[in-house]
């Protein structure tokens, strides 16, 4: 059977054999927005546990919006021209409103990128873009201690703002349970410190530290918690996306609310439930911009995981055409001795490295499966240095996990990586729904 996987900006189409074939797993249909700018301004106007934005709007003396870096395709020319009509409207004017980048401890995002992300149209009325900079200690405000000491440090333009507006999207995160609300702070908006601590190696042990997990999970907890410390939003808007990219949901209001209520439609769109594992899983890191890098398609690896045997066989496809990752991400993969002994040390206290996070997700992976990989960004000695085995092709990759497993073995397809919640029935995620999590 040909199947196209998400691959770069173009795709790749894959032949996968019918006989093994035994699932492919793709997002849930839910119907899009036929007028999705409509959908915005009655979002705005009609939010969730709040004020319309325009009322909000009034009579304060600046905005702050914070937007996703380039790595996220949330639509930005979507958003960004009703929120700021809402804030015109209010007599805020656009030179008092600032556009700031989202980007953690990524690269920051260059004018050129801008129009890809869909900024063109706030920067034509004459608002500020501008980058965070984690690294950048005189850029944040001490806001004091999280319940498991973690230091709260948030970029001071976002918390001396008066007015207050997260946008994002919502989808499975594969540390956080999901993406969007709170997750524009924190890590969106935090120093390398905290960042640092919240992805601590004790704070993602945990097997609750997981994609589509809400219950007892410190990565979503703490991230709240310095989210509540810098004082929350005025107000969020978050939207789900088809597998198309096509808007399925606006979701405006109070950040806690409107944020349950987007992640209960991700939730309906994105999570297909299993009855028992298979014995190999190809998937995506779900295409440009998120396969830009190996650091960003770990994601598609530990969301394969759930539904992989214990010593099964998980191919990804991603394409790395900028690379590893960032320069500390590249250090730290292409000079340790193995992801296990580096943990180890980690643990001990002995080292603490920017993104050695991703080190203990690849990890995880590796501990449960077999981890295979065809790219075109990187070549086959990179690729060994990343503790992957590279293959010349999907199909070859296959072929070599078929000989490996049987020929009655079973194969999992996932076109859309990350971006589908595969779990197995008797798992946390998939016998709790994302309300139990939060009210439980």
């Amino acid at each position: 059977m040909q199947i196209q996987l998400r691959y770069g900006k173009d795709g790749l189409v894959v032949e996968v054999p019918d006989g093994n074939l035994a699932h492919l797993l793709r997002l849930n249909h839910l119907p899009i927005l036929e007028d999705a700018p409509a959908a915005t301004r009655q979002a705005l106007a009609e939010p969730i546990d709040t004020q319309p934005l325009a009322e909000l709007a009034r009579d304060r003396r600046d905005a702050c919006i914070v937007v996703s870096d380039i790595t996220r395709p949330v639509p930005n020319g979507l958003l960004l021209p009703p929120i700021l009509e809402a804030l015109e409207s209010a007599g805020l004017p656009p030179e008092r409103t600032t556009v700031l980048i989202a980007t953690g401890l990524h690269r920051g995002n260059t004018p050129e990128e801008f129009a890809v992300m869909g900024l063109e149209a706030a920067l034509a009325r004459g608002v500020r873009v501008e980058n965070h900079e984690a690294r950048n200690r005189d850029h944040h405000e001490y806001l004091g201690q999280t319940s498991l000491d973690l230091p709260a440090w948030v970029d001071r333009r976002y918390v001396e703002a008066d007015l207050r507006i997260l946008t994002g999207l919502v989808e499975p995160h594969l540390m956080a349970g999901y993406s969007g609300g709170r997750k524009a702070i924190c890590p969106g908006l935090c120093a390398v410190e905290t960042v640092l601590r919240w992805h601590s190696p004790q704070i993602l042990q945990a097997p609750e530290a997981c994609a589509g997990n809400l219950r007892n999970n410190q990565v979503h907890a703490q991230a709240l918690e310095i989210a509540r410390l810098a004082g929350g939003a005025d107000m969020i808007v978050n939207v789900t996306l088809d597998e198309k990219r096509n808007v399925t949901g606006v979701f405006a209001g109070e950040l806690e609310a409107a944020h349950l209520a987007a992640m209960e439609v991700a939730e309906r769109q994105t999570k297909v439930v299993l009855e028992e594992p298979v014995d190999i899983v190809l998937t995506t890191a779900a295409g440009y911009p998120l396969d830009l890098t190996f650091y960003q398609g770990v994601k598609g690896m530990i969301g394969a995981a759930p539904i992989v045997k214990q010593g099964g066989t998980i191919l990804i496809a991603q394409e790395n055409a900028e690379g590893i990752g960032g320069p500390e991400y590249t250090e730290l993969m292409l000079g340790m001795t193995s992801p296990q002994e580096y943990l180890q040390r980690a643990f001990r206290g002995e080292v603490c490295c920017i993104d050695q996070w991703q080190v203990q997700m690849q990890e995880r992976v590796l501990r449960r499966a077999e981890l295979m990989q065809y790219c075109t960004g990187l070549d086959r000695a990179t690729l060994e240095k990343l503790f992957v085995k590279p293959v010349s092709s999907v199909e070859e990759g296959l072929k070599e996990a078929l000989a490996r497993h049987g020929s009655q073995a079973r194969i999992a397809v996932i076109p859309e990586g990350p971006y589908v919640l595969a779990c197995l029935r008797d798992d946390p995620v998939g016998s709790r729904s994302v309300r139990e999590m939060v009210e439980s």
